[in-house]
């Protein structure tokens, strides 16, 4: 496994001038400030929403990350360049559709201890790939998403951690004394998680992690030394796979992203093939939303938006009887202002 610092060696050696050009701009003795590059890959690979992450075996206990490096002005002539170059050369995988999703800056997301010599700004980027593409990966690993956010998944329904470990924590958090802020703590938990009769947002991915993060619920709040993991004692709650620095928080925000984005953008077709079924696109809508979707709606609602169209052939693999194909229909892009799939969970 090649680690992070062999990328950065790479780098180096195919610029001579890069290393200073790079600690020159992009992290000064005066402000100790670095910018980093980070990339939320996703994929849906056998009716899984994925995510690519790689490992640094160089550190003590190895945990998944996404792939990210430092911005040079000089070796890269944009950040989004400088994001795919460092996938490629950390990864073997050329980006297609990418887009900006935020800047983190805050203190203490990115290391612990705190180091007051350097800060770090990273910008996340969410990137989507077909699988076919997916499987021409040559270094890292392809993870469910939901191994990071279990209580995201809903396809078999309420999922079990959210009923046995995070809402009793929550309700005993939002309970305790706490300073006195615009929306109160119940509200929050009541807003964010659906409780008491409110509704679950499948769109609040980053809301219901910061939340479980400000009350010290996840891996990340005990590691950064924030002092509401400390009241949890022993043994800590094990609320899905902790990832490096601040990276889960960025995985959230990609999530987020992506499943409001499909609502008013045909950005879902960027993880299909060319052609595909109904009942395809359908399972590739549920794994990125998370909850079950009524069929027959599901199929009336794509078939009257104009967002596919027959290409004449059928698939006869379908373990029952063939299946018509269909393949996006590029023209909806000129007809309509936010053609995406309107889709309405259907929830356990």
């Amino acid at each position: 496994m090649v680690t992070d610092a062999n990328f950065k060696r790479r780098t180096h050696d195919r610029d001579p001038g890069a290393d200073a050009a790079h600690h020159t701009a992009s992290r000064t003795d005066a402000a100790a400030v670095e910018i980093g590059l980070n990339a939320a890959i996703v994929a849906v690979i056998d009716d899984e929403p994925v995510v690519l992450v790689i490992r640094n075996d160089a550190e003590p206990v190895s945990v998944d990350g996404l792939p990210f490096g430092p911005f040079s002005p000089v070796a890269h002539k944009t950040l989004e360049s400088g994001l795919r170059t460092w996938v490629e050369e950390q990864t073997g995988l050329g980006l297609g559709y990418v887009e900006q999703l935020y800047t983190f800056g805050d203190r203490g997301r990115h290391a612990e201890p705190d180091d007051p010599s350097l800060h770090v700004v990273s910008i996340g980027y969410l990137a989507l790939t077909e699988a076919g593409h997916a499987r021409d990966l040559q270094h890292g690993s392809w993870r469910s998403w939901y191994q990071y956010f279990p209580w995201e998944d809903w396809r078999k329904g309420k999922p079990e951690i959210l009923s046995a470990e995070i809402e009793p924590r929550l309700k005993r958090w939002a309970q305790s004394p706490a300073p006195v802020r615009p929306v109160q703590r119940e509200d929050r938990v009541r807003i964010c998680f659906g409780l008491e009769g409110g509704a679950w947002d499948e769109e609040k991915v980053l809301d219901r992690f910061e939340l479980l993060y400000e009350a010290g619920l996840v891996e990340e709040a005990r590691r950064d030394g924030r002092e509401a993991a400390a009241l949890w004692g022993s043994p800590f709650p094990r609320l899905g796979a902790p990832m490096r620095f601040d990276h889960r928080r960025i995985l959230a925000t990609a999530i987020g992203r992506v499943r409001a984005k499909i609502k008013y953008r045909p950005v879902i077709f960027e993880l299909m093939p060319d052609d595909f079924t109904l009942f395809e696109l359908q399972k590739t809508v549920e794994a990125i939303l998370g909850p079950h979707l009524h069929k027959q709606n599901f199929r009336r609602l794509v078939e009257s938006a104009g967002l596919v169209e027959t290409t004449g052939e059928v698939k006869t693999q379908t373990g029952g009887r063939p299946a018509k194909l269909f393949r996006f229909r590029r023209e909806v892009l000129l007809e309509r202002p936010a053609p995406g799939v309107r889709v309405k969970a259907v929830r356990g």
